[in-house]
């Protein structure tokens, strides 16, 4: 019979077989001899007293085969199927797909940026000749702006959809296994590469298409129906269900919807720096340990306070990663960061953000719906003028920026597109910097050695979500304006993150099936 059982182990004990099987015998009552086999089916670690790793192991008796963790899959030809229409190929867009073609339906996806495959030269000339390609950057492109972070799966949307068949998918389309029984699963953007050609793959092989280097760029609806989708201004593609699926960054997105009559309204979001520190500082401090050794990942952190009425916290924290230069408009600066799967990078960054609400930025346009748009631009446009001219961030050391010191100068960073000393204390708005310097004390009394010239803050981390929600109706999950339109992800102002925008773009569908007793 399979059994679970729990068990603390320190890194050495969980990774020595003996050892395990001693524990297990002992805990389940029974000898060695008797277990065949055992798997972690969760994983964790505890740092608060000396660094511990809590397991649930299942153990195999002899004649026991384990269940079968991964999913599985069936995919329909779905080539001379109903259509639905996709517009981007992140997550949202991508996993809809996916919900399509295991549902009898033909996705039809339409992406602004290039595939992986050619992304990858563009990143490249943004990184190492500062030429931005406002449609194929770290935002726009395959996979969406999850491609180039540190592929976290960790979610606390867990009510919203079927977390773990996201995650089976995931490890279907060649994630490691481990993501099945993480507490904290992350993939890393060299191996997001592969999956989302794989997942491409599938949809084409499956009869679905997928078109790169299309930007959508109008709608046409009548009595109240999307009709046709308009893409690259000229071309025209008839619609029978429009899925919007196309992340955070695509501000014209707002503007055209806006325009064309989809209600929209303004919603809170947050904006910051993002803050770098030598990766042996954040594991010495988080493990209490000189070095961390060879059984314990690269130390990462969370970290929230609350400042003057507002939350001050740590955001997509890439442990073993660098910073990424993220904008997608000329003369103006953005970052975000990214790992790859072994997280072996010697820096550790983190966005620090304060949490904004629409009374914070109301005086930045005439429409409310805007102010939040109108205020990142601003914020942006203000790090470009401080930065070193094209992509080139401004960056100031941590304890100088807390103090309101000028850097005399700066110690070496992984942006990779260079950064410039500049007293960002200073001409970012004293609404944000005062809280994120309050912040910065508060953190240091919970991770002492937090606060240290060691450490640098670049400028600005705008993006974290989007200003603007597309207002959709709770249950059938359209909007509420147009009756044959479903915005998901994180564009429409429903998710944050890679697992909550797939979760959203598979239940969008779901709910195109339900409304229109298409037999799954």
């Amino acid at each position: 019979m399979i059994q679970e059982a729990d068990f603390i182990f320190y890194p050495e004990q969980l990774y020595n077989r003996d050892f395990a099987m001693k524990s297990i015998a002992q805990q389940l009552g029974c000898r060695e001899s008797d277990i065949s086999a055992y798997r972690i089916v969760r994983k964790s670690i505890d740092a608060r007293k000396g660094v511990k790793f809590n397991v649930r192991l299942q153990v195999a008796m002899k004649g026991d085969v384990f269940p079968d963790l991964r999913g599985k899959f069936e995919f329909h030809d779905v080539s001379k199927s109903p259509l639905v229409t996709i517009i981007g190929a992140g997550p949202a867009g991508y996993f809809a797909a996916l919900q399509c073609i295991m549902s009898g339906l033909k996705p039809v996806v339409f992406e602004r940026g290039k595939s992986v495959d050619d992304r990858k030269f563009d990143i490249s000339a943004l990184n190492s000749q500062h030429i931005l390609n406002p449609e194929s950057n770290y935002a726009f492109g395959e996979g969406g702006a999850g491609t180039y972070s540190d592929g976290k799966l960790y979610t606390r949307s867990k009510k919203r959809g079927n977390v773990t068949e996201v995650l089976q998918l995931l490890h279907y389309f060649g994630a490691d296994e481990d993501i099945l029984v993480e507490a904290h699963p992350h993939i890393g953007t060299d191996r997001l590469h592969s999956i989302m050609r794989n997942i491409r793959n599938k949809i084409l092989d499956c009869g679905g298409e997928v078109h790169f280097s299309s930007k959508l760029t109008g709608v046409k609806i009548v009595a109240n129906n999307v009709t046709a989708v308009v893409i690259n201004d000229t071309d025209e593609y008839p619609c029978e269900n429009l899925i919007l699926a196309t992340g955070h960054s695509a501000r014209d997105i707002y503007y055209m919807l806006n325009s064309n009559g989809v209600q929209l309204r303004e919603k809170g979001f947050a904006m910051g720096v993002r803050v770098e520190h030598p990766q042996a500082l954040i594991d010495s401090i988080q493990y209490k340990c000189k070095e961390r050794g060879k059984y314990l990942p690269a130390a990462s952190y969370a970290l929230v306070k609350q400042v003057d009425g507002r939350g001050v916290y740590s955001f997509c924290m890439c442990p073993g990663g660098k910073i990424v230069s993220a904008l997608t408009e000329d003369k103006t600066i953005v970052v975000n960061g990214m790992s790859n799967s072994k997280r072996n990078s010697p820096f550790a960054n983190s966005g620090i953000v304060v949490e904004l609400r629409p009374e914070d930025y109301a005086s930045y346009s005439d429409n409310k719906i805007f102010s939040g748009l109108e205020f990142q631009k601003s914020l942006e446009t203000l790090a470009y003028r401080n930065g070193g001219g094209d992509v080139v961030a401004p960056a100031q050391r941590l304890a100088d920026f807390v103090s309101g010191k000028i850097s005399a100068g700066l110690p070496k960073v992984s942006y990779e597109p260079g950064v410039i000393s500049s007293p960002m204390h200073f001409w970012m708005p004293e609404f944000l910097s005062s809280r994120l310097r309050e912040g910065f004390r508060q953190f240091d009394r919970q991770m002492h050695g937090f606060l240290t010239n060691e450490a640098v803050v670049v400028g600005v981390e705008s993006r974290t979500s989007s200003p603007v929600q597309v207002v959709r109706d709770v249950e059938s999950m359209r909007s509420v304006s147009v009756e044959n339109l479903y915005p998901c992800g994180e564009g429409a102002g429903y998710a944050g993150g890679i697992v909550s925008s797939a979760v959203d773009g598979m239940e969008v569908v779901k709910r195109i099936v339900a409304s229109q007793c298409i037999a799954m």
